[in-house]
């Protein structure tokens, strides 16, 4: 009896410490652009400088198996706006990817030929910023969009406002002012992109902040071009000589390159900038009062760029990075901040995605969920409460080969358990992620009836939601391939290491672009 007491009298207690909840709360979600894992210092980083989004995790309940719905951009973002999975929506490639027959014109030697998808999400989709809408909140929309052409803008999708999104997946004028942003008009010569989209998100606050909004601050960075200032470019350079700088930066991966270690000077302050400029917003919502009636969610659209690109990062101890089938590439900071909530940083393991988000704001500001909308989403209000969820599959579908050097495959997480289902031959592998985070030892042989009983589970999720698969391509060549793989790695990687030898170089010079870093199309 008297342990039943104490029981009660906990519970009691800890209710009692929850401040009361916020009608229609405002709601700030960040999302950070080819944003690693390990890319923040709360989440591991010693390179990295990021005190201001540090200051998020620290009010937050931060999700240590928070996934991304994609190893890369446009699928994830379409996740995070409809509350689907990727083989749902349909809209399993960046956008402007070629697929099919077109693949090939790209002089890709490839065995399979990537699925078709879909260029923009359905018109007669409900989007989170629609069912906020519906609600009585504004919406603003400021930065990377690549969810379609003209006529499917976030303007068409459910934002009020929108300053800076268009079809673009990368900053085409770079991240200094003039931008060549059709919804973005220029300022000053030199204004930083990061910083503009935080000065943007400001104001609106300030015009809105006596009635709901929903702020989408969706940076372009810290995707390619990578580029910072003389300034930040110099302190980081200094750090990673304090740090030590290893005499080789990259090592063979199965198609490309991969960068070993955290030590790029330029994508450091790339990291920086967009730190401070979060700060900027955060500052926004404190001299505004608006502090206990915001909720704040940082997250990223998928991992770090180990290899392709601009070979930006490290995301040890993931394996892989953006475009790869492995965690460095669909897991991801993921952070909620209710005020109303005494989280102070708590982290739960519980596994998470980005198709979550849409169910757990309408359920955060007392909105009727919408399950015929958010399909594969399901509101982790209850864990943010102290409570579970019930086990439940993820499920990722990425029928393309990344520009990064990741293949065509489809994957599921129940669990402590990751299978991976191979596009190209057909085979699975399955690792225990708890146990095996590098996912080095592959149990598929070992553990043979929850394999077959994984893989027939997602094969047949996949069929039920109508998903799109590779086709093998006739004049496929492996010979080929293999000599074609054999002599860009080594001419690659070449080159890489002297970009690194020169970015680290006390004097060094950068050109216009910061080392031939220019506009990626991804």
């Amino acid at each position: 009896m008297k342990r039943l007491f104490l029981m009660l009298l906990t519970a009691a207690t800890c209710h009692a410490q929850q401040k009361p909840k916020v009608e229609k709360p405002n709601i700030l979600f960040i999302l950070a652009d080819d944003l690693g894992y390990s890319d923040l210092s709360c989440m591991g980083s010693q390179y990295y400088e990021t005190p201001n989004i540090d200051a998020i995790a620290n009010k937050a309940m931060v999700f240590t198996n928070g996934y991304a719905g994609c190893q890369v951009c446009s699928p994830s973002r379409a996740t995070i706006m409809t509350g689907q999975f990727t083989a749902r929506h349909g809209i399993t490639d960046w956008i402007g990817s070629p697929a099919g027959e077109e693949w090939r014109k790209k002089d890709r030697l490839t065995q399979l030929l990537p699925a078709e998808y879909k260029q923009h999400m359905d018109t007669d989709v409900v989007t989170l910023p629609m069912a906020l809408k519906s609600a009585g909140y504004t919406t603003f929309f400021a930065g990377k969009w690549h969810l379609g052409e003209e006529g499917y803008y976030p303007e068409n999708f459910g934002f009020d406002i929108n300053k800076g999104g268009f079809s673009a997946g990368s900053p085409v004028g770079g991240y200094f002012s003039p931008f060549k942003n059709p919804k973005l008009e220029n300022h000053e010569n030199g204004e930083n992109l990061s910083m503009r989209l935080a000065k943007e998100t400001s104001a609106f606050i300030k015009a809105s902040k006596d009635k709901p909004f929903l702020a989408y601050l969706s940076f372009y960075a810290v995707h390619g071009p990578i580029q910072t200032s003389n300034e930040k470019w110099s302190k980081y350079r200094d750090k990673a000589e304090k740090m030590g700088i290893a005499d080789k930066g990259f090592e063979k991966g199965d198609l490309l390159p991969m960068r070993k270690y955290q030590d790029n000077p330029v994508y450091a302050g790339l990291i920086e900038t967009m730190d401070d400029a979060v700060g900027m917003v955060l500052k926004t919502l404190k001299d505004n009062g608006l502090e206990k009636n915001t909720i704040v969610i940082f997250t990223s659209d998928n991992g770090g760029v180990t290899s392709g690109d601009s070979y930006s990062t490290n995301c040890l101890p993931l394996k892989g990075g953006k475009g790869y089938q492995w965690e460095g590439g669909i897991k991801v900071p993921y952070m909620l901040s209710v005020p109303w909530m005494n989280q102070h940083g708590e982290k739960n393991n519980i596994p998470v995605a980005g198709s979550d988000f849409y169910p757990t704001i309408l359920d955060l500001a007392g909105l009727p969920l919408r399950p015929n909308n958010h399909k594969d989403g399901k509101s982790i209000v209850p864990v943010l409460k102290g409570a579970t969820l019930a086990e439940r599959p993820l499920y990722w579908h990425y029928p393309h080969y990344g520009n990064q050097g990741g293949r065509p495959v489809s994957m599921m997480r129940k669990g402590d358990w990751k299978l991976i289902h191979f596009w190209e031959d057909g085979h699975d592998e399955l690792y225990n992620l708890p146990k095996d985070i590098h996912e080095d030892n592959n149990l598929a042989k070992s553990a043979p009836k929850r394999t077959a009983e994984m893989s027939n589970t997602l094969l047949n999720w996949l069929k039920e939601v109508g998903a799109q698969y590779p086709k093998k391509d006739p004049l496929y060549d492996a010979a080929k391939e293999k000599d074609a793989v054999s002599k860009s790695m080594e001419k690659n990687i070449k080159q890489l290491e002297e970009q690194r030898r020169n970015m680290l170089n006390k004097d060094w010079k950068p050109n216009k672009d910061w080392w031939g870093s220019i506009p990626t199309i991804d």
